[in-house]
């Protein structure tokens, strides 16, 4: 489908079915954790929906938005195999018609980490290009990748805070067997570059070692990460402990904690993220002498639901 007018005249009988629809909106150049989306989708709905549309809105880089992978026909291949129903390719023109004058921004969650490093025009775009094809598909459910964390916060408060009716759900990132986490902009990473860009996995990694032998004080967490991306021969653009929903920084790892940096590797900008939990602590005032375990509960995958009559 190639406009709008299109994708909601080939969903309008599913609809008026009233068949689950699912949509999972890509930039293309698929890979596996692209296709795990469209394995869940598959799973939960009746219709699955997958958009291709390089989004030139949210990059604040020029050379970066024309040297991102583009491969229509093989993204179209792999969507197919992996069981999308549509396949929803948009000019910019379609997206942005002649005087299109309207964005979508979420204040106090974009100011922070991705915000900070590319600037407020990323959000706004991220915002508005999601809300927009929420709108032209009209999904039950929408599914978006965990490696993008805080576009996945960002995400789920426009959809609470407009009363779309869509849930959203979010997808454990999918990693290489080095654990490299799998991103469309890997394909450009320079063979030496490759092998530096485990520099993100080893800051994670460290990160969460030291958490679970019992360190809890974010600095020596962050302290440990970059540590770690040092062999590396790669400097982070911020590694950063968060809150997980509202993302504050977070000065001790009392809870869930997300754990978020980023780094240019070469000419390649990659980001990634972890969940950090706390070491179980051991209760001495449990009864009969039995130490009590107490682990935190909060988990950034799962869903969030907003809804209203559309």
């Amino acid at each position: 489908m190639r406009t709008v007018a299109e994708l909601r005249a080939a969903l309008a009988p599913a609809r008026r079915d009233g068949l689950t629809i699912g949509l999972v909106p890509t930039m293309g150049a698929l890979h596996d954790g692209h296709l795990s989306l469209i394995d869940r989708a598959r799973e939960q709905c009746d219709v699955v929906v997958v958009s291709l549309f390089v989004n030139p809105a949210q990059f604040n880089d020029r050379a970066d938005l024309e040297r991102y992978p583009r491969d229509e026909r093989r993204d179209a291949e792999l969507a197919a195999a992996a069981g999308a129903d549509l396949l929803f390719a948009p000019s910019v023109e379609e997206v942005y018609p002649s005087g299109f004058a309207t964005s979508v921004e979420v204040l106090g969650l974009t100011e922070r980490l991705e915000g900070a490093a590319r600037g407020a025009e990323h959000f706004r775009g991220v915002a508005t290009v999601v809300t927009k094809l929420l709108c032209m598909a009209l999904p039950d459910v929408a599914y978006f990748g965990q490696k993008d964390a805080q576009q996945v916060v960002v995400i789920r408060r426009l959809a609470r805070d407009l009363n779309l009716p869509v849930r959203i759900e979010a997808l454990p990132t999918v990693r290489e067997p080095d654990g490299l986490a799998m991103s469309s902009r890997n394909a450009l990473l320079a063979p030496e570059d490759r092998a530096r860009a485990l520099a993100l996995p080893a800051a994670l990694r460290a990160a969460r070692t030291l958490a679970a032998a019992g360190e809890r004080s974010a600095q020596a967490l962050l302290d440990a990460a970059r540590e770690a991306m040092r062999p590396f021969d790669v400097e982070p653009e911020y590694v950063a402990l968060v809150e997980p929903e509202a993302l504050e920084p977070v000065l001790t790892l009392t809870g869930d904690t997300l754990l978020a940096l980023a780094a240019r590797i070469g000419e390649v900008r990659l980001i990634d993220n972890e969940i950090l939990t706390p070491a179980t602590v051991k209760d001495p005032d449990a009864a009969n002498g039995h130490a009590r375990t107490q682990t935190p509960t909060h988990t950034l995958e799962g869903e969030a639901i907003a809804t209203c009559s559309a």
